[in-house]
């Protein structure tokens, strides 16, 4: 089948369904989250014996959680109609689809990222066509026809939710090039092809989330939450912890925190050597390295740590570009880097950010409110996570993020939004303005 065939049935089908009422478009959402939920962990088998990334007990409640938690964020949300007055304003705000939305799929999420903008385009009564990656094109194929066949049981049009089956880069630049709009996400190259398609389109910027360790936190429980931060799907997921900026004084308590929650730790030098060579052989990142178990990556380099280990964690005496530790890694390895004052654990944070990742995240450990602040007025981020795994960057229960599978990272890194992707951003907002009385009186320079 053609693109353009493709997106013949996508009108058709956004047209279908241009007369459902908001009751009949959250029973969509509702549906197609649960049937997700329900095959969460032979989606997560699939992806796992197809792109040999990560880990499959991980993968089945990043599915199970984007199901829970995307549905919960939407489903009472005024998406049709009429979705706002503001009275004193004199304005009143209607909601429009977009049409049909073009998402490109990256091989790390083939399940979360069609299901996740999927619930967003259904939300705006749109439709959605997605290119998966070749190297998870099965699982995202079998993904998006768990949602069709979720749509059709509630007598609702299957082509709302539709899947190249044989994807191309060629293949993805038509379907940006006859989408309404569209959602690109993976790395920079792709970002850039959707901004160049001709037709408006929201991408995401690297992840290189830094963590900081400030001095009044309890250790072992920044330990733990670092843990869950950068060994989640053996470190693929984009809002994963890259650092432990920690205090000089606690390094003895922070490594044997780190030991005592499965994490091998490496500070000599010719240790860290190694593992540097074989993350990153002649400068370059090693695609074999990806999403990997911690054991495969340090048999790779020449080194033995335990069959419970969950990541590796090596030390690093140097921000910014001046380690090649510091960049962006897909796979369980944690950096750390030791500090003095908490300006300079900000400034750490801030040189690798610049040095890659600008505009993402970083997560904080601390309970001083000064040095939240001052953290969110000095670093280039769209998210600063508090007291938290990075990874609820994405949005959780317990902040107040939108769930998300797309997190924008603003200017600091080529998009066009510094929040996380919601279903607004995916619907036309027309604004009806009544007159109201005249705000001001005379000019205010007499």
């Amino acid at each position: 089948m053609t693109i353009m065939d493709m997106v013949k049935k996508a009108r058709a089908a956004v047209e279908e369904i241009s007369g459902y009422n908001q009751e009949q478009v959250d029973n969509m959402l509702h549906v197609v989250s649960k049937i997700i939920y329900d095959n969460a962990e032979p989606l997560a088998k699939m992806a796992r014996e197809e792109t040999r990334m990560g880990r499959v007990d991980h993968k089945t409640g990043k599915n199970i959680g984007m199901a829970i938690n995307i549905y919960a964020a939407l489903k009472d949300k005024k998406s049709v109609g009429v979705i706002r007055e503001i009275k004193e304003e004199g304005l009143v705000e209607v909601a429009h689809p977009v049409g049909v939305i073009g998402s490109v799929a990256p091989t790390t999420n083939p399940t979360i990222t069609p299901l996740g903008n999927g619930l967003m385009a259904l939300k705006g009564k749109n439709a959605l066509i997605v290119s998966p990656h070749p190297r998870a094109k099965k699982t995202t194929y079998e993904t998006i026809a768990l949602m069709r066949k979720a749509l059709k049981s509630v007598g609702a049009p299957e082509d709302l939710m539709q899947c190249i089956e044989e994807p191309s880069v060629e293949r993805s630049q038509e379907l940006m090039s006859a989408s309404d709009l569209v959602v690109a996400t993976g790395g920079p190259g792709l970002v850039r092809s959707a901004y160049s398609s001709g037709k408006p389109a929201y991408g995401v910027g690297p992840g290189n989330v830094q963590g900081i360790l400030d001095t009044d936190f309890d250790v072992e429980q920044a330990a733990e939450l670092t843990l869950i931060g950068r060994s989640f799907d053996n470190g693929i997921v984009c809002a994963c912890q890259q650092s432990l900026i920690y205090p000089n004084q606690k390094e003895a308590e922070v490594f044997e925190a780190l030991r005592q929650k499965h994490a091998a730790v490496f500070s000599d030098e010719e240790s860290v050597a190694k593992i540097r060579q074989t993350i990153f052989p002649d400068g370059k990142a090693n695609p074999e390295m990806i999403g990997q178990d911690p054991q495969v990556i340090a048999e790779a380099a020449g080194l033995t740590i335990s069959d419970d280990a969950e990541i590796i964690a090596v030390k690093a005496d140097k921000a910014g570009a001046d380690e090649l530790l510091n960049k962006e890694k897909l796979l369980p390895v944690l950096v750390m880097i030791g500090y003095d004052t908490f300006e300079e654990a900000v400034a750490i944070a801030k040189a690798n950010l610049l040095l890659e990742g600008a505009g993402h995240s970083v997560g904080l450990f601390s309970n001083n409110r000064e040095h939240m602040l001052y953290a969110g007025e000095t670093l280039p981020v769209s998210r600063l996570v508090v007291n938290q795994p990075t990874i609820d960057a994405g949005g959780a229960p317990t902040n107040g993020l939108n769930a998300t599978v797309s997190l924008g990272c603003g200017t600091w890194g080529n998009n066009i939004i510094s929040e996380n992707l919601y279903y607004k951003h995916l619907i036309n907002i027309s604004r009806i303005a009544t007159p109201i009385a005249p705000k001001t009186q005379g000019s205010p320079w007499e």
